[in-house]
């Protein structure tokens, strides 16, 4: 079984390349499948991007010596996505938007799960929840969407 390396970098690159087709290369010479979550790209500037990479680690480890090699900086963002079980009301909205289906529905008593390994932080749910119980963390501070008690990890 093959395993898929999935992570999110925040990208960096000069103006002086910001009108080369980066992105197109990392799909088709290093077979790395590419979701820009963020994107402020403009001729003649500073381009900032925020990608999800997949695929092989060795095709991610060689597209982004790639990037190092045009002048391109990439820092891995190491998010963390936790839920406060006392406002979550289980409404699923969550489970729609997941890319990657770390949160979805168990059939059977339709409760919303979350699988921790499966999460890349993209931050999605978060943005959807209707009533703030998702949080991200970039690293180990815990960004609060809201004036809430510390909540309880969905895994610990």
């Amino acid at each position: 079984m093959i395993t898929v390396y999935r992570r999110i970098y925040y990208i960096r690159y000069p103006k002086e390349i910001s009108e080369k087709p980066i992105i197109y290369h990392l799909i088709k010479e290093y077979d790395v499948e590419v979701n820009i979550l963020r994107a402020n790209i403009l001729p003649q500037r500073e381009g900032i991007l925020i990608i999800e990479l997949a695929g092989n680690k060795a095709n991610i480890n060689a597209g982004l010596e790639y990037l190092g090699k045009l002048g391109v900086s990439s820092e891995r963002l190491a998010t963390r996505i936790r839920r406060d079980d006392e406002r979550c009301f289980q409404c699923g909205a969550c489970t729609g938007v997941c890319p990657v289906g770390a949160l979805y529905i168990r059939r059977e008593d339709m409760a919303v799960m979350f699988d921790a390994d499966k999460c890349t932080g993209c931050n999605q749910c978060v943005l959807i929840c209707p009533v703030r119980a998702m949080e991200m963390s970039l690293g180990e501070e815990w960004l609060e969407t809201s004036e809430v008690p510390t909540p309880t990890p969905l895994f610990s």
